[in-house]
């Protein structure tokens, strides 16, 4: 019955997060939202959807370890295996602003993650600190985006086209259903991501229980790759039209947002904050500070990854994870 839970939440999830990042770029494009900045936040934040709906779910259904564990177990997913797997198919080329601004803002949320993390517990005051975070990483993210290369621009155009990318006219303010079909397709995004997310940390608990494996494993390998969809698509669907540099900023942009504003709201749902499992704080965590460490000389060795890096990347991580079952 859990593994029967879990996979249903879990492509439950990804739908609610398909249709929800769907209708915020909608949204956003009607509003007239620049395709740069619609792609660096509303994407973003959009795809780390599905770690905010788990996290919450598992704050309800006190399991906050899971919590903890998915958030660690996600930002891993997406570096060393979708990143390293993108690259792997075709290397990836970088933006300057990748090494500038996104890079050490993931590695400072990485090791401020982990150095919360040393009392075995985030607490609220850990999560206002978290957000505080997010709002100036976001406010420097739009102010660096304006002088963003024409070449990246166009990039962000192709990929998220400005069919209605221009302020609201009054022909535009017309249209009432298109503008409460995207709304629509929002909200039941939302609804569907929280009703598969409940169901997912549901089957996960009762499959971590069965198991007898801790409900933090089950967040870093199971429900992180299930809550990772959503990134692996965007990244796939870029590499393939060959917008590779727009894959790596949406990236690197969710996994900042996943410490950042994700557990920094899951932080202020719990009443008694969250715990930090001792395993998670004292293997998990400075791991993913040494591979946030480790993108620093992938990504300034010709502002590019290599097919040869990808494939370490996803070496690494494929280690990582039988490790955690074998040894854990």
């Amino acid at each position: 019955m859990g593994l029967l839970l879990l996979t249903v939440g879990m492509l439950t999830l990804v739908l609610g997060a398909e249709a929800l990042v769907r209708g915020a770029t909608r949204l956003a494009r009607t509003l007239g939202v620049p395709p740069l900045l619609l792609g660096l936040t509303v994407v973003s934040i959009g795809t780390s959807a599905p770690e905010l709906a788990v996290g919450l779910a598992a704050v309800e259904r006190d399991a906050g370890a899971l919590a903890v564990g998915n958030i660690a177990g996600t930002n891993l997913v997406n570096i060393l295996l979708i990143l390293g797997l993108s690259a792997w198919i075709r290397a990836l080329p970088l933006r300057l602003q990748s090494l500038r601004l996104d890079l050490p803002a993931m590695i400072l949320a990485t090791v401020a993650m982990s150095w919360l993390a040393h009392d075995g517990r985030f607490s609220r005051a850990d999560g206002l600190l978290l957000l505080a975070g997010s709002a100036v990483y976001t406010v420097l993210l739009v102010r660096v985006s304006g002088r963003e290369s024409a070449l990246v621009r166009r990039e962000f155009r192709d990929m998220y086209p400005p069919e209605t990318a221009t302020a609201a006219t009054p022909a535009m303010r017309s249209r009432g259903p298109r503008w409460a079909a995207d709304a629509l397709l929002l909200l039941g995004g939302i609804a569907l991501a929280v009703l598969g997310a409940g169901w997912l940390v549901s089957g996960a608990v009762a499959l971590a229980h069965a198991a007898g494996v801790d409900e933090a494993i089950i967040g870093l390998s199971v429900v992180a790759l299930g809550t990772s969809l959503p990134e692996l698509a965007t990244t796939l669907v870029a590499t393939r039209r060959d917008e590779r540099d727009v894959a790596v900023g949406n990236l690197i942009g969710s996994s900042i947002y996943n410490i950042l504003l994700i557990l920094g709201l899951t932080c202020l749902a719990a009443p008694d904050g969250l715990p930090a499992p001792a395993a998670v704080s004292r293997f998990d965590l400075p791991l993913l500070v040494a591979v946030a460490l480790l993108c620093v000389p992938v990504f300034a060795s010709g502002r590019r990854v290599s097919r040869g890096e990808g494939a370490l990347l996803v070496a690494i991580y494929a280690a990582y994870v039988a490790w955690l079952y074998l040894a854990r």
